[in-house]
Order: C-alpha cells, then structure tokens, then sequence
C-alpha cells in the first residue's frame, strides 16, 4: 500500500497528459482544469487504495473517465466553446503523415489534404463514448485491458466502441474529403495523378 507522502512524486508526472486528455473530453479549457483538479482531489484522498506495483496513469485516468461521465457528461452542456489548439498528437495526423514520400498509400495522401481543425472536428463529432474509448486507444496507447478497467466495462464493449468509433470517424472523415474533392463520391472511387 503507497503513502500519501509519494502521492506528489508519482502522480504528479501525468498531469500534463491527463489535462490533454480532459481538454479532449470536455472541450473547454476550463473544464478541463476543473476536471483535472477534481481527479487528482480523487485520487489523492484514494491513494490509499492504489495498490503499489499496478499501472499509475490507468489507475489516474480512470477516475478521469469516470468523473467525467459522472458529472460533465450527466450535466447539461453550456454552448460549446472549442479551444483544443493545444491539443497536439491527434492519431490520424501524426499516426498516417507522410514520412520521405516514398510508397504512401492513397490514404496517406488524402488524410495530407485534411487541416488540422477538420479532423478535430471529426473527433469531436463522436458521440462521447466512442470519443473516449478511441482517444484512449489512438491517442493515449492504452490496451483494451487497460481501457476496459479505466471505462469500467468489457473488453468486448471496448473493442466494440473503439470499432464503431473509427468508423465513424472515417465517415465523418470522409465527408470532409468529398466536400474538399479529394475522394470521389463513389466508395472505391480512383484518384487520378
């Protein structure tokens, strides 16, 4: 069982991800830091439970997940005011940009034409529990193991979400590469050089 004395020295190194994490969340920099604060008060007064040797930062984002679920998602939403500019490391943009340029597949050259706030918007187009679980997986790195203990459900329901979740932000993808022409509007349509 940890002390609360190491609370600082160890939790203290993820609050940089967990605020990116809330900011993608609640997508409101205020919220976000009431969020965070709200999880490390949490967390603290729960030290005392976290087992030493198991996984910190899980253990740190699940009361993340849930606190969010629990009192922002449950809570009316104020009109939504996006500010994730310092939001940086979105999957699809840093995971598929073009390395040398050698060999990108269509894809990579299609998802080359995308801004920055389009395939924000096609996150934040997600409903929030297929947001969560592919943020959680594309962004953040957590196994499905890992996510289902932070969300507090199955491994298949995460699978299932983090599935669902990337399929529809392929679509919404999509739309945005049709109305930009492109892709065409067929399924497989070609892309001429």
């Amino acid at each position: 069982m940890a002390d609360r004395a190491e609370f600082a020295e160890l939790a203290m190194e993820h609050m940089p991800a967990l605020y990116t994490a809330a900011l993608r969340m609640t997508r409101n920099v205020a919220d976000a830091e009431d969020l965070v604060q709200e999880t490390y008060l949490k967390a603290y007064r729960g030290f005392g439970s976290f087992q030493e040797g198991t996984n910190l930062k899980a253990w740190l984002y699940r009361i993340l997940t849930n606190t969010y679920i629990n009192t922002y998602r449950a809570a009316k939403r104020r009109p939504e005011v996006s500010d994730v500019e310092d939001v940086e490391d979105l999957y699809l943009y840093h995971r598929l940009a073009p390395g040398d340029g050698s060999g990108r597949s269509a894809e990579e050259e299609v998802l080359e034409g995308f801004t920055d706030d389009e395939v924000k918007a096609a996150i934040e187009s997600l409903p929030d529990v297929f947001r969560i679980a592919v943020l959680l997986a594309d962004v953040e790195g957590f196994s499905y193991k890992e996510i289902a203990d932070i969300t507090d459900v199955p491994i298949g329901t995460v699978m299932s979400r983090i599935h669902r979740g990337r399929r529809a932000l392929q679509k919404a993808l999509h739309q945005f590469a049709q109305a930009r022409g492109l892709v065409g509007a067929g399924p497989a349509s070609p892309r001429s050089s």
